[in-house]
């Protein structure tokens, strides 16, 4: 039996699609989620328009006996008007995270645009997380040391830490987790990995802009360099890709965020999955070199067990995005259930993990 120190207690569905609304025909789920200045806690989630128009929205969470319950709708953070953000087909603004960063004094979004090349990570900023200006497509610059543009491939599942931390050269900087795809195949696979990475299946990287720079001119969010793998699959409830789930949150064993992991078989060219399957893992990263793991799942902590999260728009789909720490020991994690609703657990966080002091 797996030996698993982080529990998690479903606390039940928190958002679901308005019937009488067409905006949201096509699910509410995956949401950002960070308090406000005035203490409130707020969800930006994807709200689809059949079959596949994405809108980022706000909903102020209501809470009963300290549990969250329900949410009120605010209206919407971001609607997809710009050119990176179109396609052909469809256009999107899908499954914002949301992070405070307190050195900036700002709120920062990194989102999915669903724009001409498929996924692509973008950001925006907020004084008072309800009123959001674009900066743009993030630009990942070209390191020669691996022979590769990372703008060249599909990327998402992206979130900043909400500290600065040094760079691999040791300057202060805000890191962005991120997930690129190194398959630009269209019907069959073609991989094209950057110089000295083995594992052709996606999974997390982490990416720098330096903080000197963003302090000067908040628009530096978007140039991120020194590109380092963090994490890839390596169990079987993995075996397909992992991603990047919560913005990362301090505790007293490191940086905990919860990842997303895919089994199962992925149809190509298909923007609904039927055959797959997410789960979702513990990671704590060290406080000092995040690209250092300290710990992760060898099991899942969440995986889809009742019926909200094994029948809707994608079956057999929990994928968190966003947490609220409570206290010292309890934290609430929002997530996605099968592309259709959206539910929060809450995790407990163990006094001790095995290994670890």
């Amino acid at each position: 039996m797996i030996d698993q120190p982080f529990r998690l207690e479903r606390l039940g569905v928190v958002m679901e699609p308005r019937p009488d609304d067409p905006h949201e025909a096509g699910g509410v789920f995956n949401p950002g989620g960070v308090r406000g200045r005035d203490g409130e806690y707020y969800l930006f989630p994807r709200l689809v328009e059949a079959p596949n128009y994405s809108r980022v929205g706000i909903a102020r969470v209501v809470f009963e006996n300290g549990d969250p319950v329900g949410v009120e709708r605010l209206g919407y953070a971001l609607e997809p008007g710009e050119a990176f953000e179109r396609n052909p087909r469809t256009a999107g603004c899908e499954d914002a995270r949301v992070t405070f960063i307190e050195k900036l004094d700002l709120f920062v979004m990194v989102y999915s645009s669903y724009g001409p090349r498929s996924s692509r990570v973008a950001i925006a900023v907020s004084d008072d997380c309800l009123t959001w200006r674009r900066l743009g497509p993030a630009l990942f610059s070209y390191d020669p040391g691996w022979r590769a543009d990372f703008n060249l491939f599909n990327n998402k599942d992206a979130f900043f830490f909400p500290e600065p931390i040094p760079d691999p050269d040791g300057e202060m900087s805000l890191a962005l987790v991120h997930r690129p795809d190194f398959d630009v195949g269209e019907t069959e696979p073609f991989v094209t990995l950057p110089e000295g990475i083995e594992e052709r299946r996606p999974g997390m990287w982490i990416s720098y802009a330096r903080l000197d720079e963003i302090r000067r001119d908040a628009r530096k969010l978007v140039d991120l360099r020194k590109h380092r793998p963090l994490a890839f699959p390596e169990r079987g409830w993995e075996e397909l890709k992992i991603g990047g789930g919560t913005p990362p949150v301090r505790t007293r064993h490191g940086w905990l965020m919860v990842y997303h992991g895919v089994s199962g078989r992925l149809h190509r060219i298909q923007d609904h999955q039927p055959e797959v399957q997410y789960r979702a893992g513990v990671m704590i990263l060290s406080e000092d070199d995040p690209l250092h793991i300290l710990h992760r799942s060898e099991g899942p902590v969440l995986e889809p067990e009742v019926e909200a999260e094994r029948i809707g728009i994608v079956d057999n789909v929990v994928f968190p995005t966003a947490l609220d720490i409570r206290d010292g020991e309890r934290i609430d994690v929002y997530y996605g259930m099968a592309d259709a609703c959206i539910g929060v657990a809450r995790l407990k966080v163990p006094a001790r993990i095995a290994g670890r002091p």
